[in-house]
């Protein structure tokens, strides 16, 4: 990226009235029920029901956690697991409150040593009975299960867009923990960011004559792995006026080949970098020497011409993060012409 995003640098711009402020200030404030009635709310299918807020909440995964620690739930914490990649600046120290039950996915055994009140997890796969243990499990247990919304599209209104399921997230987490106000504040000030990448949008060719877009999440064993049409990169594209070029494959992260990428010939190409993960293939550097190191890719170009962003892998997955990268994309295809 020639230039910074105007839509901010990941965190700041997410909430400067309120989740990273509330995460800095070491505390949060909840806001009760003026009845002091049952909040509930539906998650992926079973509904979740508290009279106070959750006081020991587990978040199964880096995505969870960070969407608790923008909302200023630190002290409502009992645990958290399976970090990814560094925790960001604006979150050390409410994330050093937290206590990690796992660096990596949380065995049942693990959560439940924690005395947990509350499970949120971003996916439904964390919920398995060699996991953290199935929802019908942790129920049993009297134990409320929360999943991210954007991994249970099928529960939801047809034609809700991933970045609306992910507000809908905050929204009812903020009903749950009693901050509604802050996550009301967080979903405002994230659709607003959506809007702003949006806006050019109108004026962008439309129909087959959109430009297409191959993101490349990883590289292994000499294979690439890119953003398949079920994933959140589709809708970036859709925002930004362009085109996932393999929208048509029904994964979120399809294993490839390169020739099939060179056959679909894409006048940009997003490159996830997740170094900080550190397998083979995971940073930038080493996908950009996939692709100039190859007889066919080298040639594309979207390649030799330079049309090639960078953005941080985990933020193209559905996060907290993910309307950063969208403004990454947003400004990056504009500074290199938006055009086929």
């Amino acid at each position: 990226m020639r230039h910074p995003t105007r839509l901010g640098i990941a965190l700041t711009l997410t909430l400067a009235t309120a989740g990273c402020s509330a995460a800095a200030g070491g505390g949060s404030r909840t806001e009760s029920d003026p009845d002091g009635r049952a909040v509930s709310v539906s998650s992926c299918g079973r509904q979740v029901s508290f009279t106070a807020p959750p006081r020991r909440t587990v978040a199964l995964d880096q995505t969870s956690t960070e969407t608790l620690l923008e909302l200023g739930l630190q002290d409502h914490m009992a645990g958290t697991a399976n970090l990814k990649t560094k925790i960001p600046a604006p979150y050390e120290a409410a994330y050093a409150e937290v206590p990690v039950i796992s660096p990596k996915i949380a065995t049942g055994e693990q959560l439940r040593s924690a005395t947990p009140d509350f499970v949120v997890a971003a996916s439904a796969d964390l919920y398995t009975g060699d996991r953290a243990g199935t929802r019908e499990e942790l129920d049993a247990l009297k134990v409320p299960t929360f999943v991210s919304a954007v991994d249970c599209p099928r529960r939801n209104p047809a034609g809700t867009t991933p970045f609306e399921l992910l507000f809908s997230d905050y929204e009812n987490l903020g009903r749950l923990f009693g901050v509604r106000e802050r996550a009301g504040k967080l979903a405002a000030a994230q659709r607003a960011a959506v809007a702003e990448a949006g806006a050019s949008a109108s004026k962008a060719p439309r129909g087959t004559d959109r430009p297409t877009v191959v993101y490349l999440y990883s590289v292994f064993n000499g294979m690439p792995y890119v953003a398949g049409g079920s994933g959140l990169p589709s809708e970036m594209s859709r925002i930004v006026g362009a085109r996932n070029a393999f929208d048509d494959v029904d994964e979120d992260w399809p294993e490839v080949t390169w020739e099939e990428v060179a056959r679909r010939d894409p006048d940009f190409i997003v490159i996830g970098d997740l170094s900080e993960r550190g397998r083979p293939g995971d940073s930038a550097a080493e996908k950009r020497a996939a692709m100039t190191g190859h007889p066919v890719i080298s040639k594309l170009a979207a390649v030799r011409d330079g049309r090639v962003l960078e953005v941080p892998g985990i933020e193209l997955d559905p996060s907290v993060r993910s309307v950063h990268a969208l403004g990454l994309l947003a400004n990056g295809m504009k500074d290199l012409g938006h055009v086929r």
